[in-house]
């Protein structure tokens, strides 16, 4: 029987036995994360920036540091000033949701999801991210509002893959319904993108193209709706979705990027105040908000 790995996952976060600072944390089981910060490690994209992240864990790993139970500590989002980008369209299912909901401009879903270029946009500012058990929104004018679980793509300045996380990109459906040069406002707007609860080092794609994402929404504390698709279903490459986002593009400080939904509610449900987005990726954990209007 085949073993299963537990990856290395980063995440960056706070404790009362820390003063609340902000720690760079890391674990391999789900249940204690290791303290870098202990040992020196002041950033998380210091370590995203290294040639190779995985090696340099694991040989910190092997350094003498303070350890915290995961269920005492506070997760933060795991970005700093990483940018957030999403690409659309990268399943059929979210094709065929995207044409459904769009009078006007069905065609145009068609042709970019068989065209060589995706469809990439801006999601939120490193600032403006939800981490795990903040409030996600639902826009105050908008009628028909779902979540799009999804792989988050982590990349260091060099457009290099170099971790995986599970993001939430919000979206206003009937928004973007009504005409698709509404995206940016069905799409960016005041907590409208969640990423976390850890990123994901060392993983190769073949892996995590095996992995599952669920997602399930709770209304009072009964489940209201439930799905679930495969990693393996992305149409395109990480490294090609990369690769066109960091076209003509300079980031720095590196980027995240969001690779579209295969779970997708069906046409009469909408988010309201009070839900609870649960969102699982089999080999990230668990990212889970509560809703709110904005």
């Amino acid at each position: 029987m085949a073993v299963l790995r537990m990856p290395m996952k980063l995440c960056r976060f706070k404790s009362s036995s820390t003063c609340h600072h902000i720690r760079i944390g890391l674990t391999t089981d789900d249940v204690t994360v290791l303290d870098l910060t202990a040992i020196g490690v002041k950033s998380l994209t210091a370590l995203l920036e290294g040639e190779q992240p995985s090696a340099i864990l694991s040989a910190l790993m092997t350094l003498p540091m303070p350890r915290h139970s995961l269920a005492e500590v506070t997760l933060l989002a795991p970005i700093e000033q990483q940018e957030i980008w999403a690409a659309g369209v990268t399943y059929l299912r979210s094709k065929k949701a995207r044409m459904d909901e769009s009078e006007f401009s069905a065609s145009a879903y068609d042709r970019v999801y068989e065209a060589e270029r995706p469809e990439i946009f801006f999601k939120s500012l490193p600032e403006k991210v939800v981490a795990t058990g903040g409030e996600v929104g639902i826009r105050k004018d908008a009628k028909w509002n779902v979540p799009e679980p999804e792989l988050a793509l982590v990349c260091n300045s060099r457009g290099q893959v170099v971790g995986l996380a599970i993001g939430n990109d919000m979206s206003s459906r009937d928004i973007e319904g009504e005409n698709l040069l509404y995206l940016p406002q069905a799409k960016t707007y005041l907590k409208s993108c969640a990423i976390g609860p850890f990123i994901a080092i060392g993983v190769e794609e073949t892996e995590a193209r095996g992995w599952t994402i669920g997602v399930e929404i709770l209304r009072a504390g009964q489940s209201v709706f439930r799905g679930e698709t495969s990693v393996g279903q992305i149409k395109r490459s990480f490294d090609s979705l990369a690769e066109f986002l960091f076209r003509c593009q300079n980031f720095p400080h590196g980027a995240v990027l969001l690779t579209g939904t295969g779970v997708v509610p069906p046409d009469n449900f909408t988010l309201a105040a009070g839900d609870r987005v649960r969102i699982r990726i089999s080999g990230v954990g668990t990212l889970e908000n509560p809703v709110a209007v904005v």
